[in-house]
């Protein structure tokens, strides 16, 4: 059994350890950039926030001191919640990523091909001339290593910039192009890797080329650009001017985007990059791509995993907001009616207000119980049934927010049944508490009302302290010619509640769920998960609760004290 427990244990861990990576990777990793502020912060979150979590949840069974459950709790289950909806929203947004990419895909390849189609004859022959006074007005040209200058094949010009570099592929062994600067400052010309006649620059102000030996080539551009060998880094520029020509084995482009181009690289390769047009000169390989200002694929993807991570947040965040709000500002009174062959006419219209799972604790203090007695008593019932989970922590911390308990109003006054909380938090101190506070505990007994039998039995966790649910001592001596009424804490009970007769059962534990898609676990782990149903001649009604455990957060099951009232069918 205890090795059983352990591997409960270590594949709870593994899946919680694997659903924040998750998160993280989607909402962080995916997202932010590396060593900055955002993803430190994140990651520190991602493992500060489970910590919490833990916390909260062992805190008050370790007998932490109260101030420090609060302080944990909060933040810690809230995270819980949030955790959830987090999980479910980046799902449902893999499902999203493909069809926003291609979307976006789509748009960029509409836009390009507009502007190609909008590119008049005039300006391809501007851009001609433009190319043609370089060559005139410069003097380009080539150096070896020898110093040996020769004229440079071909030329690109920029105007008014302050630098140009160009260079030659790996595998280069001719002249390849040359930069021409106007009133800009120095040039300069990576040579290839192997040898050969490098690139060289030169400008209209006669300014001295200079030749970096060893490396491959970075494209050039019309600003200040900067150049080392294919090992070492890349230039980063800002394009707005026809660009250049270099030589190589290949040429490789980045595409441009918004008029930035990133990370042009050359690994002994030659390449070139460009806004919006490029021309190129190779003599000894492959053409040179240029960009023509689209998204690059890179960029879509960082835009499609922040707009999924930011929209997820956003759905994650309004939920758990939404489901806190409903739990604090107090339960809902729902009513029915439930017809007993067994109620005589005189007890026609009894109202018994059903009140669980208030949950008092380190989040709902007095001021939640305040506003669950003030729902109860604007019912103005016949009789009060709190049937369990009243607490979770000892009475020395909870008792002051018990207190407005007192102030329960009834005609045949207030009843009360242990939950399994309260064996979690006591329950012997408790019980003498509620006393004190006015409400009669039902321990494994029955009263006698008029028109009916109310009976109440222990929960079924008591039974690890010899406390368990009695039904033989709860209804074995009473009169079962006359309806019987049964608070049962959980509605797992049902099956001994129809072998003893009982007429109508009334329990809570369930919460509803209390949040979806919990729902759905609530409804397979108990008979009923939350109203009435019938089970041969005992009725059962389970109420979701006017509380919260854990996460002070309710979706799809909302908080409510129901008043059930009895109607007699000898009418």
């Amino acid at each position: 059994m205890v090795v059983l427990y352990v591997l409960i244990a270590l594949a709870v861990v593994g899946l919680l350890t694997g659903v924040h990576w998750y998160v993280w990777r989607r909402l962080v990793g995916d997202t932010t950039a590396r060593g900055g502020w955002v993803r430190r912060t994140g990651t520190a979150a991602a493992f500060v926030l489970p910590l919490m979590s833990v916390g909260a949840v062992i805190s008050g069974r370790a007998g932490a001191p109260f101030a420090l459950q609060r302080v944990l709790a909060w933040p810690g289950y809230l995270w819980l919640a949030l955790l959830l909806y987090l999980t479910l929203a980046l799902l449902v947004g893999e499902a999203v990523r493909p069809l926003l990419r291609a979307w976006l895909s789509r748009r960029d390849s509409v836009k390009s091909a507009d502007v190609r189609s909008t590119e008049s004859p005039a300006a391809d022959a501007d851009a001609a001339a433009a190319a043609g006074r370089t060559t005139d007005a410069g003097s380009a040209v080539t150096a070896d290593k020898t110093g040996a200058v020769g004229p440079a094949p071909a030329a690109v010009r920029t105007e008014g910039r302050e630098g140009a570099v160009a260079g030659d592929g790996a595998g280069g062994d001719g002249p390849v192009g040359a930069v021409a600067s106007n009133g800009g400052g120095g040039a300069l010309a990576s040579e290839g890797a192997s040898g050969g006649v490098p690139t060289a620059l030169a400008d209209d102000s006669g300014a001295a080329a200079t030749v970096v030996p060893d490396g491959g080539a970075t494209a050039l551009a019309s600003g200040t650009v900067a150049a080392r060998d294919g090992a070492g880094w890349a230039g980063r520029a800002a394009v707005d001017s026809p660009v250049a020509a270099l030589d190589g084995p290949t040429g490789r482009a980045s595409e441009g985007a918004a008029g930035l181009v990133k990370d042009a690289v050359g690994d002994g390769e030659g390449a070139a990059v460009a806004s919006g047009a490029a021309a190129g000169s190779v003599s000894g390989g492959a053409a040179v791509a240029a960009a023509d200002g689209a998204a690059p694929a890179a960029s879509r993807r960082l835009f499609v995993a922040r707009a999924v991570a930011v929209g997820a947040t956003a759905v994650a965040a309004g939920t758990v907001g939404y489901g806190t709000n409903t739990v604090l500002r107090g339960p809902r009174v729902k009513r029915i009616t439930v017809p007993l062959a067994k109620l005589p006419r005189q007890a026609h219209g009894f109202r018994i207000a059903v009140v669980s799972d208030i949950h008092l604790g380190p989040i709902l203090g007095r001021a939640h119980t305040q506003r669950v007695v003030e729902a109860v008593n604007r019912t103005n019932p016949d009789l009060i049934a709190v049937v369990g989970d009243l607490v979770d922590g000892s009475v020395a911390d909870l008792g002051p927010a018990a207190e407005p308990l007192r102030a329960l109003r009834a005609r045949h006054g207030s009843y009360f049944v242990t939950g399994n909380h309260e064996y979690y938090s006591g329950a012997e101190e408790w019980v003498d508490h509620v006393r004190e506070l006015g409400l009669r505990p039902l321990e494994n007994e029955h009263t006698e009302l008029p028109g009916f039998d109310l009976a109440g039995v222990n929960d079924v966790a008591g039974e690890s302290e010899g406390q368990g649910p009695d039904f033989g001592k709860a209804l074995g001596d009473r009169d079962r010619s006359r309806a019987s009424v049964l608070l049962a804490h959980q509605p797992v009970v049902i099956h001994d509640a129809v072998k003893a007769g009982v007429d109508l059962q009334l329990s809570g534990h369930t919460h509803g769920g209390q949040v979806w898609p919990g729902t759905y676990v609530a409804e397979l782990a108990n008979p009923t998960a939350a109203g009435l149903e019938r089970y041969g001649d005992t009725q059962l009604y389970v109420t979701r609760g006017a509380g919260a455990w854990g996460p002070p957060v309710r979706v799809g099951a909302p908080p409510d004290v129901t008043v059930v009232e009895l109607a007699s069918t000898r009418t």
